[in-house]
């Protein structure tokens, strides 16, 4: 049986692949779901092609829900193929000949609750992948006092709203397109904007009604045919060239990989080289499956099995030596070609997307390349030194890697939507190895760099315990309580910190001279361990006597050994409250008066 879309030969416009993507639970497959039953609805059943993680809808299907917006004669591209594989990670970074896999993309967002972090994280790989998009601010039926026009476009049912609940509404709108605005991107509600790659349109809909989606398919078919119709031409004759999204065990087939084809076409029999982790997989396709019209991918739906495939197209590919083929990475058909070249071609775009490493840094792991190239861009831009990067769950081996790291801050790994294999969560817990773990990369940056300020923090503070404290302090007039062994005498703190077991020194002109151990503070009798700026406290200094090396009205100084000094003025700074800091620039320039270079 052939698969409907494929085509007799040469030339044609494929399908343009649409990315959906959004925050959990904004409604991303709810919309799909719209789409999938609008266009059941609006033509008979089997209608729209169900393939491996993508539904074709064709432009009569989309005509026909789109009513009046979309005359079929404007267009001259087959409709549009939406993937839907889940979550924006497990594909909008996947590649095809390096750049985004999709065409064009959908960012979901709820109106009611605006930008979250998948949100950001969806818009910042839009923006680096540069791929074309339109926002779908979903479940404007949620706004209270709606009332829904099941399926009708956005301006007619919009209209047909009370004035408070559109206002409502344009106030969750243009939260929106504020927040586009903050993330760099010029937006606007969709029938204003006059220039698409130039401003991002936002469509209001709602995925439970189906209010708006005529105008959502109309604004991607209009952008597609306007900004990428000539990029759509493609030999669908020639051999195909396609990208991994994912692997599966199929009974009978072993290991399958699910495929997105955008350029040429597959058959059985075909020779195939896929990227794997290692060396190119060299493979002959022994099936093409597909599911039955309508079934989805994830029920337990049997498939057909087809003849040929044509882009665009996704297409689940059985083949012996699939176990180790990457979710992400490249394949292509050898047909009439040396197949050498071929697997130059897959080996060099596999490069193109490895991760730059360094000898010390943290192990990173993720789902797939794309994942794990747009794991490496944020870590870069966090400046994380990363080690190893590899795709697949965290193995006995990673913490093995991570263990060796001479800086305890790179005793890490980052995994990203995969999984901790048991053996390997023991061996963490029995090393000083951290795993973080989140399907958000930012928030993976974020937690780890948390940690790494927690660890300097608390070294800072050990470091702060065992180094000398600058402070600076006056023996008050008429305070002598004691003259020698030892001298107990009121003073006033006038810069720093004073704490207990420190040297006490007195600068004669800018020569320091050692006076004694202070051996005890006390603040209206009751023993302290430290006192600050401000504070007047009785203090006992053991070796000097009032009235000899020191007298009332002396200023006197914590002594700072020059390597300390170093420290804290190079190192600690900003870890000193301000008073110390005052108290740390008046010693060093007393020190410096009479040596230039103490202290640096």
């Amino acid at each position: 049986m052939a698969d409907p879309d494929s085509t007799d030969g040469g030339e044609q416009l494929r399908t343009p692949i649409v990315a959906v993507l959004g925050h959990v639970d904004h409604g991303k497959t709810s919309l799909l779901d719209e789409i999938r039953g609008s266009a059941v609805a609006a033509d008979e059943a089997g209608a729209i092609t169900q393939h491996i993680g993508a539904t074709a809808v064709p432009l009569d299907v989309i005509s026909g829900i789109a009513g009046s917006l979309v005359d079929p004669a404007d267009f001259d591209l087959p409709g549009l193929l939406f993937i839907d594989t889940p979550g924006h990670h497990s594909f909008s970074t996947l590649r095809a000949r390096g750049g985004a896999l999709a065409d064009i993309a959908v960012l979901v967002v709820d109106v009611t609750d605006g930008f979250q972090p998948q949100t950001e994280e969806a818009v910042d790989i839009l923006r680096r992948t540069e791929t074309p998009f339109v926002v779908a601010a979903n479940k404007i039926d949620t706004v209270p006092g709606w009332r829904p026009r099941e399926g009708a476009p956005i301006q007619e049912t919009y209209d047909a709203q009370t004035d408070r609940v559109r206002s409502d509404l344009d106030e969750g709108l243009y939260e929106i397109i504020g927040q586009l605005s903050d993330a760099g991107f010029s937006a606007d509600m969709y029938w204003r904007v006059q220039d698409f790659q130039a401003n991002v349109g936002v469509v209001p809909v709602s995925a439970e009604t189906g209010e708006g989606v005529p105008d959502l398919l109309t604004v991607m078919m209009g952008l597609s045919q306007r900004y990428m119709r000539d990029a759509m031409a493609v030999d669908t004759t020639g051999p195909g060239v396609g990208t991994v999204l994912e692997l599966s065990e199929e009974k009978g087939f072993g290991t399958t990989i699910d495929v997105v084809l955008y350029d040429g076409s597959l058959r059985p029999g075909d020779t195939i080289v896929v990227g794997s982790e290692e060396a190119p997989i060299v493979t002959e396709v022994r099936a093409l499956l597909q599911p039955k019209p309508l079934e989805e991918i994830r029920t337990e739906s049997r498939f057909e099995q087809v003849d040929s495939v044509s882009a665009a197209a996704g297409i689940k590919v059985a083949a012996p030596d699939l176990e180790h083929a990457m979710a992400g990475a490249p394949l292509r058909v050898v047909r009439d070609r040396p197949v050498e070249d071929v697997i130059e071609e897959v080996q060099a775009e596999l490069e193109e997307i490895a991760v730059e490493t360094v000898e010390e840094g943290v192990v990173a792991k993720a789902d797939t390349l794309g994942s794990l190239e747009a794991m490496a861009n944020a870590a870069a831009e966090a400046e994380i030194p990363i080690v190893r990067a590899e795709v697949g769950d965290v193995a006995p081996r990673d913490v093995a890697v991570a263990e060796t790291a001479e800086e305890p801050t790179n005793r890490a790994i980052l995994a990203f939507n995969v999984d901790v294999l048991d053996d390997a969560a023991d061996a963490a817990d029995e090393s000083e190895v951290r795993i973080f773990e989140d399907d958000v990369i930012y928030q993976l940056v974020e937690d780890y760099e948390a940690f790494v300020t927690e660890r300097e923090r608390a070294q800072q503070e050990q470091i702060l315990e065992n180094i000398t404290r600058p402070a600076r302090f006056r023996i008050l007039p008429d305070h002598t309580f004691r003259q020698s062994d030892p001298a107990v005498v009121g003073v006033e703190i006038e810069a720093g910190t004073l704490r207990n077991n420190t040297t006490v020194a007195l600068f004669e002109g800018s020569e320091p001279e050692r006076v004694g151990q202070l051996s005890g503070i006390q603040e209206q009798g009751e023993d302290v361990d430290e006192a600050t700026r401000g504070d007047r406290v009785s203090v006992a200094i053991d070796g000097p006597t009032v009235g000899r090396q020191i007298e009332e009205g002396d200023v006197l100084w914590t002594e700072i050994p020059e390597k300390h000094a170093k420290i804290l003025e190079q190192e600690l700074v900003e870890d000193l409250p301000g008073g110390e800091v005052e108290a740390l620039n008046m010693y060093l320039e007393k020190q410096r008066d009479r040596d230039p270079f103490w202290g640096k």
